[in-house]
Parts: structure tokens; sequence; C-alpha cells
């Protein structure tokens, strides 16, 4: 039987008459590295705000470890093991590397705020935090300034500071977005890295991306679930290659 850590049921947004999000099932398998891919308003976001809470669904459910969470806020799904890279990427730029891994371990022991204590106090987070930075390969950058990290540097750094709290499922939103070839392929590396011993679903434009890490694929078109299943199965879709572009014939390979 399939172990699903995530799954919707008819999972369905509305915006004043604009359906965002329509009547999705998606079912997330535990262990796995799962893509939700699609054109350009598709509703991939939306869809993602859903899953983290930022956005109430007009019908349908969400399922976590069969624990129905349609109800839940962001706070308390993160709690219990969904995090979402931009929930706490790194957002003290004049803060150093070593810092900001620091500030993502102290609110995973619900101390977030206390700037006040002193550094000594601190210190015992330090060791994990290495660790962390090691994974992701910033050790050598862990008393740079975050201000001063190239970008793709500072998408590893999310990475990093996501995994000090702990995710069963980590949600990444467009990591390679924006990157050289250099950037996406560390970056793509350090995902399929991270990925032992948890869950991954990622919403992603690179289709090279898509294709050399993950195990699953669901395709979203104006809203609606088009298509699932590996890599090969999709991309020799018919219908996927018409949405994508706009043609029933050719490769989806290296579509963006």
């Amino acid at each position: 039987m399939v172990d699903v850590i995530l799954e919707t049921k008819h999972l369905t947004k509305e915006f004043k008459g604009f359906t965002a999000v329509n009547d999705v099932n998606l079912r997330v398998q535990r262990g796995h590295i799962h893509a939700l891919i699609g054109p350009n308003g598709a509703g991939k976001t939306t869809c993602f705000n859903l899953l983290t809470k930022f956005l109430v669904p007009t019908a349908g459910q969400i399922l976590f470890n069969n624990r129905d969470i349609t109800s839940a806020k962001p706070a308390q799904i993160s709690r219990q093991g969904i995090i979402r890279s931009f929930q706490i990427s790194a957002v003290f730029p004049h803060m150093t590397v070593m810092e900001n891994v620091r500030i993502g371990l102290q609110r995973a022991l619900g101390t977030s705020f206390h700037f006040w204590k002193s550094e000594r106090s601190l210190a015992r987070l330090n060791d994990r935090a290495m660790e962390l930075l090691t994974q992701v390969d910033l050790e050598s950058f862990a008393d740079t300034m975050t201000v001063d990290l190239p970008y793709g540097r500072k998408r590893a750094l999310e990475i990093a500071t996501t995994l000090g709290m702990e995710p069963e499922l980590m949600l990444l939103d467009e990591p390679t977005q924006g990157m050289g070839h250099e950037d996406v392929s560390r970056v793509t590396e350090l995902i399929k890295r991270v990925s032992a011993g948890r869950t991954i679903l990622m919403v992603e434009h690179n289709m090279n991306v898509v294709s050399g890490i993950c195990d699953r694929i669901s395709v979203l078109q104006r809203g609606a679930m088009l298509a699932e299943g590996t890599y090969a199965e999709v991309s020799a879709n018919p219908q996927v290659m018409e949405a994508y572009m706009g043609t029933s014939s050719g490769v989806l390979e290296g579509a963006h």
C-alpha cells in the first residue's frame, strides 16, 4: 500500500468568481521528491498557498499524515512538520550566515525572539548550525554577512535554515529561479542530498531539474490537474505537450 504523507481531496479556491484551483486531488508519497509543474497561470502558487495555509480553500480537504489540516493555521502546520522554504528564509541580510541558521534553530526551540539572550547561551546551537551549513556546503561561509552571499548560496542558506526546523515535509517554491547554470546544478544536487529521510514537494519551472531528481510529477493547467506520473510518463503525454508547447508533439525536455 502506498504511504501517502500529503493528500488533497477536491481542493478548490475561487477568487470573486475566478477558479484558481479547481477540484485538485494530489497525493504525495512519503520519501519522494514530488514536483508541481505547469504553464504560467496554472495555479501552482495558489495551490502551495493553500497547502501552507496562507489561503483558505473554498472547498475540499487537505490531509497530512491522515490528519485533516484544512482549517489549521500556518504556525500549527509548521509545528506538525510542514515547512515552506520562504517561511524561514534568510531574512537578516546584515547578520552572518551562522547567525541566520541559529535563528532558525531558535525557532525550533520556541525561543525565536529572544534576541536579548547572551551570546554564551546561544553558543550551544553553534554545533548544530555548523552541521547544517556543512550539509549545504556553506561551512566556509559561516562568518560571511548574508548580504554578501551570491544568489545561489543564499538559496542554499534558505534550505539550511529550513532544515533547522526539522521538517518532515519540505515545500520548495521555485528553488532554482533566476539562477545561472552552475548555481542550478549546485542547488539541484543539494535538494537531492537533503531529501534523504524526508519528503519534498516543489514548484519548479526548470524541466531539467525536474527530470533529474523528481520521483513523481503533477501537472496543473488552468487550476486543474492535467496529468500525474513519472517524468517519462508526463513528458510523453500529448495534453502536457500541448499545454507547454502549444502542440501535441515534441519534447518537454528543457521547457521552462
